[in-house]
């Protein structure tokens, strides 16, 4: 009997553990912003948390959960696998779940009722601007981009899944910046061009002051068809090339500069004099010779007085300058920005490659290939 409820006990116990580590958490913006509310068991009408159509993402964790656009798990269902999800507008419930429960782990599910899977949390560097040349990415924290070979060379980075803080100095310290999931094509604009040397992952739990955020990413699309989904085509409207930066090149050039006349080419005079007398003392010979080295002295002195001075005999002094020049970038474009209207609405996207007359959406207008 005492065996029994022992093992009575135990089956409760991972029963009850199992529950306690499923949990979901919804956010009222994407990428894992704004207010939340966590549950672990099921909730039939969110109005009452007043959270009732306010999800833009979601966190799932320990096991799958069924989300649904009306009460009482009625209307459109999907079911989430365990992961991140920073955008519920992928699966057409952006600002429209009312209700969510757990899926028994043992349950079987028609793969048409899956979400898409989640994104995981990663970030991509690249070395050049507009996600151009090498690139480097990581799934988990790196203390120092050295052993990556890649330290202070970043220039462009994708953000996909979660949150991520970029620093300038190793082992996360120096300058830091949080980066929300998207798509950043220049690091210069937060001043970290060419100056990453450490990255981590910032939770979905982890508070962070406003002040702290780069400006705001181009979205990135999970662009890939659902199972049974209905396709449509959308108008462009306008097709904008994006090609990379004018490179900047610089040089040193010496240049003289004049001085005002007052200024007066004493050490000219004195070394002109110091050579003019060497030069005259090796004309002549006796008295002649001394004659000949006091004019020497003379004429040098008059020569030495003009040493470092123009054609017009305005004194100068010479220094360095640097001088630059922009060159016009000779490269493709890097990305063309794309404008496309779909059911009145106007949508903007970025694609690697030029647009035909039409591009792909699904119901939402949402890009798909």
């Amino acid at each position: 009997m005492n065996t029994r409820l022992s093992c009575a006990w135990v089956i409760a116990a991972m029963t009850l553990a199992m529950q306690a580590s499923a949990q979901v958490t919804f956010y009222e913006n994407p990428g894992f912003q704004g207010q939340s509310f966590t549950t672990n068991r099921p909730i039939g009408n969110f109005e009452r948390f007043g959270f009732n159509d306010r999800a833009s993402s979601v966190v799932v964790t320990g096991d799958r959960w069924e989300v649904c656009e009306d009460l009482r798990f009625s209307g459109r269902c999907v079911v989430l696998r365990p992961g991140r999800y920073p955008s519920l507008a992928s699966m057409g419930l952006n600002n429209r779940v009312s209700s969510v429960r757990a899926v028994n782990r043992n349950m079987r599910i028609d793969d048409q009722r899956y979400a898409p899977a989640p994104l995981p949390a990663q970030v991509t560097f690249f070395e050049r601007e507009g996600f151009n040349g090498r690139s480097f990415t990581t799934e988990r924290q790196v203390g120092n981009f050295t052993r990556q070979g890649f330290n202070d060379r970043a220039s462009s980075v994708v953000v996909v899944g979660d949150r991520w803080e970029v620093c300038e100095n190793i082992r996360f310290s120096g300058r830091c910046v949080i980066l929300r999931p998207g798509r950043y094509p220049s690091l210069a604009a937060m001043g970290l061009n060419d100056r990453v040397s450490s990255v981590r992952n910032v939770g979905p739990s982890a508070r962070v002051d406003d002040r702290r955020y780069a400006p705001d990413p181009a979205p990135v699309y999970d662009a890939r068809r659902r199972s049974h989904e209905q396709l449509y085509e959308a108008t462009v409207t306008s097709v904008r090339a994006v090609v990379a930066t004018p490179e900047q090149r610089c040089w040193v050039e010496r240049e003289q500069v004049p001085q005002a006349r007052a200024n007066v080419n004493v050490a000219g005079t004195i070394v002109g004099g110091l050579i003019g007398g060497i030069l005259g003392h090796q004309v002549g010979s006796g008295t002649g010779q001394d004659v000949a080295t006091v004019g020497g002295a003379a004429a040098g002195a008059a020569i030495g007085s003009n040493v470092g001075r123009d054609g017009s005999g305005q004194p100068v002094q010479t220094r360095d300058v640097q001088r630059c020049t922009s060159v016009p970038s000779q490269a493709q474009p890097d990305y063309w920005d794309v404008t496309y209207t779909f059911r009145g609405q106007e949508h903007r996207i970025q694609m690697v490659t030029p647009p035909g007359a039409t591009v792909t959406v699904n119901e939402q207008g949402e890009p798909r290939i």
